[in-house]
């Protein structure tokens, strides 16, 4: 009977204990994290397209699918919310709340996109409607409405408040009152205008509504519900804390009473209790860990790691502890529970430790006792350290840099232990995310601060791409007139070879306009093998030239290389680098004083740093400019190459700028040291091109800066039509042609040149046509279909867009550069006048 009863009482207080363990055990800590970390990931998902709708707007992002691919992982977001923080009417209103606010974000976002796509195409019609317009209008008042127009339009993209937009509506109605100008012009609602000023109106609308849902969208309230469920979970899972805590402490005085009937057993859930608690401390401290985490500042996370440190050492009564994460150089967060400084090369030594050590199943590498140790290696390590016991979370992957946990011990005996440290993985996640998220935090500064920038550089390629359109013009006038004047000169007399020069500075410029021309096309740059030599003797010869506007007198002094130097690049942007530091040099010294160009050859094994640039090993081309100028100190020095920094009132902070551009797209780099008032010294880093075949030399054995031209075939006066958009290139052109030996006739229109192939059969022995690409192609069309066995020569300022079955439907029989080359020209009219009289 006493039997019986005393197996029903163990049994009942077996099951009694078994209810009070388990309800000691809380399991919503798991949920609460999950619940947190979807709430992290809606947070995320909602960051990243905040940031992509910036990116759309300010026209960098041409594809939705990452608005799209971001409004499902917030939606996914919240259905794992949903799944994970249960099923408590207050938390499933508050996830109701959130949905309601990622439903509004879609539709904000739907009618961003459209609104948006609108805006786009509109805006890039007005520009292409007012440059035209500008370079059309005759008359200077209405050109100035225009311009002024479009900088308000400018003005409007970059800011959409109410004065902003009255300015633009005040430039339109002042627009649609003025009518015809005097002398029979058309007024505003010409072909051309009339679109300018619908787009107008269209971008007066589309941009304030745009912003407008920006706004709307940033000021949703999805980020106060989602603090609201997040603060919701939290309070949930501090109550389960506190419920299993208390059912804890009643299990621990339940041991201490069976203690004194069963000491076996007493013993047994004794140490049971101590585990269940020691994992609780750990449980509470990491909760309070990530709570701190969550909440606190990018400033703050040095300070909460440390505190966190701490708590962590506290609960297994370590003396140091510290976060080691590799790089260059170590971060490291530590706390020491005493006043001594940590020992030179620890704890940044734990890294290379823990890489050469075992860790165990979990993970985790403990030494209880290192005096244990076998001598050598690992023990001498950490007895020069002064420990006695080591605890170590390390984190080694090939996707990110490794990090280590560390806990030491300095007294005797190893570190507190209860039922395992499998927790501290936990913590070790925890501190590493908030890393994460303050690395996030600078970059979404650093992508912000890129977007202005962008957005600066921007508007001054649009303003480029439009000064280089003129300078295109100027620059065919130059060539085209120097040709025709080297053909009334002595090939050997001194105005010859001044000619000269300004034909190859001409060339320089054509060719840099057609680079800020196919810009935007990302098309690679057309390097050939320059010898520096050469190029830099021609840029001093160009540099002297540009030298009376400067006060005084500037001398370049040359020290050529032991060896010939040979780079692969573009002749005209490497000369560009050249002049801009020559330049800069005559600056700094007030035109008075001697420019030093040093030339050599350096070669290094293994990769070096050359400014602030990393070089691989190799074989580089050093050109060392120098001057005795006024020098810059270190805050001017680390400034220079920021565009749109300067030192001069006149200067436009873009010299410098491009040049350490185009280094950096050659392969080199460029570096500098100067001192206040002790000049100034730029060495330019290229890497050497490989040796080239002894076909390529010339004659005295040096290899050609530029290609060797062959001679100007002369025509016998057959007859060539023209036809140009431009009556003043149209007459410019004749000439080049006339000199030739040519018979040119001009057009201007393209129907005009068709009537006159009509009416005389035969009449013409080649057409050539020097519109811009898009509508020279039509008014090759129109002459083709009038003549079809016409030969047709195509004048474009560039052909890297040309589509060669469209010139082949147009009749186009030849290719040739505007501004027109003459040795160019010739070749290509006489092969077409051959390939016609050809059976």
């Amino acid at each position: 009977m006493r039997t019986g009863l005393t197996v029903a009482a163990a049994a009942t207080l077996l099951i009694l204990l078994t209810w009070i363990a388990m309800r000691g055990m809380s399991a919503e800590v798991g949920t609460s994290q999950d619940a947190l970390l979807a709430i992290d990931r809606l947070e995320k998902a909602e960051s990243a397209l905040h940031r992509d709708v910036l990116s759309a707007r300010s026209g960098l992002l041409r594809n939705y699918d990452p608005l799209v691919r971001e409004i499902d992982e917030m939606r996914g977001a919240v259905t794992r919310l949903r799944e994970t923080a249960g099923y408590e009417p207050e938390i499933a209103s508050a996830i109701d709340e959130v949905m309601r606010s990622v439903d509004k974000t879609e539709g904000l976002t739907e009618r961003f996109k459209s609104r948006n796509a609108l805006l786009q195409n509109s805006l890039a019609y007005f520009i292409v409607f007012g440059e035209r317009l500008i370079k059309e209008e005759q008359d200077r008042n209405r050109a100035a409405q225009v311009s002024g127009l479009a900088a308000a339009i400018l003005h409007l993209t970059l800011d959409s408040s109410a004065p902003i937009v009255a300015d633009v509506d005040a430039r339109l109605r002042a627009m649609s009152l003025d009518g015809a100008p005097a002398g029979g012009s058309p007024g505003w609602d010409s072909p051309t205008s009339k679109p300018l000023i619908e787009h107008a109106r269209m971008l007066r609308n589309l941009l304030p509504e745009t912003d407008g849902i920006l706004k709307e969208m940033f000021s949703s309230a999805g980020g106060r519900h989602q603090d609201r469920v997040r603060d919701l979970v939290v309070a949930r899972a501090d109550a389960s804390e506190s419920a299993a805590e208390m059912f804890r402490n009643i299990l621990y005085g339940m041991s201490v009473v069976l203690v004194c009937l069963l000491v076996y057993l007493g013993v047994q859930l004794q140490s049971r209790a101590r585990a269940l608690r020691l994992r609780a401390d750990f449980e509470h401290v990491i909760a309070g860990i990530s709570t701190r985490f969550i909440t606190s500042r990018p400033d703050e996370v040095r300070y909460h790691i440390e505190r966190a440190l701490e708590e962590l050492a506290a609960i297994i009564s370590a003396d140091r502890a510290y976060f080691v994460i590799e790089g260059d150089p170590v971060q490291v967060y530590q706390w020491s529970g005493s006043s001594d400084t940590l020992p030179s090369g620890w704890p940044a030594g734990a890294l290379k430790l823990a890489r050469q050590s075992m860790p165990e199943e979990d993970g985790i590498i403990h030494i209880p006792r290192v005096d244990h140790l076998s001598r050598g290696g690992n023990m001498d390590l950490l007895a020069a350290v002064g420990l006695r016991s080591w605890l170590c979370i390390p984190s080694f992957s090939d996707e990110c840099p490794g990090a280590v946990l560390g806990f030491d011990a300095l007294r005797q005996g190893p570190l507190a232990r209860g039922d395992g440290y499998g927790m501290f993985r936990s913590a070790f996640d925890a501190i590493a995310s908030a890393l994460d998220r303050e690395t996030l935090s600078r970059e979404k500064q650093r992508l912000e601060a890129k977007l202005q920038q962008a957005r600066r550089m921007e508007t001054v390629g649009a303003l480029a791409s439009g000064v280089a359109h003129n300078f295109n013009n100027i620059a065919g006038a130059i060539l085209g007139y120097t040709e025709i004047a080297q053909a009334h000169v002595r090939p050997e007399s001194r105005t010859a070879a001044s000619l000269d020069e300004i034909r190859r500075a001409g060339e320089r410029a054509r060719d840099l306009v057609d680079q800020i021309l196919t810009f935007g096309r990302a098309g690679a740059d057309k390097r050939e093998r320059v010898r520096v030599q050469a190029l830099i003797e021609e840029t001093v010869s160009m540099f002297h030239a540009s030298l009376p506007g400067l006060p005084g007198e500037v001398e370049v002094k040359v020290r050529e290389a032991p060896q010939e130097m040979v780079v692969l690049a573009d002749p005209a942007r490497l000369q560009q680098v050249f002049l801009n530091l020559c330049n800069n040099a005559a600056q700094a010294m007030e035109g008075t004083g001697t420019i030093d160009i040093d030339l050599d050859v350096r070669a290094s094994k293994t990769a070096f740093r050359h400014g602030p640039d990393e070089l691989g090993p190799g074989q580089y081309m050093s050109v060392l400019i120098s001057d005795a100028g006024r020098g810059m100190d270190e805050a001017t020095q680390e400034r220079i190459f920021e565009p749109f920094f300067t030192t001069r009132l006149e200067g436009n902070g873009l010299g410098l700028a491009t040049a350490r551009q185009i280094v950096r797209e050659l392969g080199g780099a460029i570096a500098v040291r100067s001192a206040a008032g002790k000049g100034t010294r730029f060495e330019i880093l290229l890497p050497c091109a490989a040796p080239a075949r002894e076909p390529d030399r010339d004659q005295t054995g040096h290899i050609p800066s530029r290609p060797r031209v062959t001679a100007t075939r002369y025509g016998s006066g057959e007859t060539i039509l023209i036809l140009d958009v431009e009556r003043e290139r149209l007459l410019r052109n004749e000439e080049i042609l006339a000199a030739l030996g040519y018979e040119p006739v001009g057009f201007t229109e393209p129907g005009d040149a068709a009537d006159a192939c009509r009416s005389t059969r035969m009449r013409f022995d080649a057409a050539l046509v020097c519109h811009p690409l898009g509508i020279a192609i039509e008014g090759a069309a129109v002459v083709h279909e009038a003549a079809p066995g016409l030969p047709i020569i195509l004048a474009t300022g560039s052909a890297r867009s040309v589509d060669a079955p469209a010139l082949a439907a147009a009749g186009v029989t030849e290719v040739v550069h505007c501004p027109l080359v003459t040795t160019e020209l010739a070749g290509a009219l006489a092969q077409c006048l051959e390939s016609r009289v050809s059976p």
